[in-house]
């Protein structure tokens, strides 16, 4: 089940993309659009907590805290750097260079976390590098450079998505863990997005779906509850929900499938296809990212390892 739910968050991520940028089209700022897709999705968490499992709310100040980094760094930037980067550059290519995440989670399992890993990380580094130089055709230059720096900006956000929830996951439901974060998340964004400037009137202002949906035109109100509910709330926590059931290495290797769907959706959609150069650089990067994924141990089995980890996660 917990690889079930990974690729329904991935199917779900990769089709949010195209909305995503339909919505900053039509005016709505980065800033303010992570806003309303955080607070959302907290208050359907907290909705669902308060009917199912009240219990969950209570968590140790330790906790909140840890929450309340995952909240910040891992949902709040991560969103905010998202969306400035699809706002710049194509809806694939942004998530390919995002999902370099999983190649920064298994190095920080080898540099910081002292794991054990396999010698294919470093042709899996050399494989997502080659292949990004290839999808980005950096002879050619034709990536704007703050939008990769975004994007970029996005996979550490990621990385440390992946490797903090799934270790505070096993502490408590996937929900309370969504709940806290997005909480923490709302706070940060309800502070730095300027959400009072907004003009309430574009979100019943008709806007064109775009792409090959041009003539279908609906009010702001539609993309952007698809955005917070299908988009956020729901793929959000079936991440969390596959990290109770897996590790941080198999959940990041079913998300990449998010790059895939997303390019698929974005072509069919807004028209932003690739070069078949570009479309080989594609399948490099997904290679690398699968072998630096499956080049961290499933398990720290040395007793002096474990111990170098439980000092890392008390000194956190």
């Amino acid at each position: 089940m917990g690889y079930v739910y990974a690729l329904c968050a991935a199917l779900l991520f990769g089709m949010n993309g195209s909305v995503t940028k339909v919505i900053i089209g039509a005016g709505l700022d980065p800033a303010q659009l992570t806003l309303f897709r955080v607070s959302g999705t907290a208050l359907i968490a907290a909705v669902v907590l308060l009917f199912l499992n009240r219990g969950a709310f209570r968590v140790t100040w330790r906790q909140l805290g840890l929450l309340s980094i995952l909240g910040v760094v891992g949902v709040a930037l991560l969103q905010f750097n998202y969306a400035v980067a699809i706002s710049i550059l194509p809806v694939g290519i942004t998530l390919l260079i995002e999902y370099t995440a999983v190649l920064m989670v298994a190095l920080v399992a080898f540099f910081f976390l002292h794991e054990r890993v396999r010698a294919r990380l470093w042709v899996a580094i050399g494989f997502v590098l080659a292949g990004l130089a290839v999808v980005a055709q950096i002879w050619a230059s034709e990536l704007v450079p703050f939008g990769v720096l975004m994007a970029f900006g996005a996979a550490g956000s990621l990385a440390l998505y992946f490797l903090l929830g799934e270790r505070e996951v096993g502490k408590t439901s996937p929900m309370a863990v969504a709940f806290w974060t997005m909480t923490a998340s709302a706070i940060f964004w309800g502070i730095f997005s300027g959400w009072w400037t907004i003009d309430p009137a574009i979100f019943t202002t008709p806007v064109s779906m775009s792409g090959t949906l041009a003539q279908l035109e609906l009010p702001l109100l539609i993309p952007l509850l698809w955005n917070v509910i299908m988009g956020s709330f729901l793929p959000f926590f079936l991440s969390l929900l596959a990290l109770k059931h897996l590790t941080a290495t198999a959940a990041g290797v079913v998300a990449s499938a998010e790059v895939i769907f997303a390019f698929v959706v974005a072509w069919l959609w807004l028209g932003e296809g690739l070069d078949p150069v570009q479309i080989v650089g594609v399948v490099v990067v997904l290679a690398g990212i699968i072998l630096a994924q499956t080049a961290r141990l499933d398990k720290v089995v040395d007793a002096d390892l474990a111990i170098t980890a439980e000092s890392t996660d008390s000194l956190v």
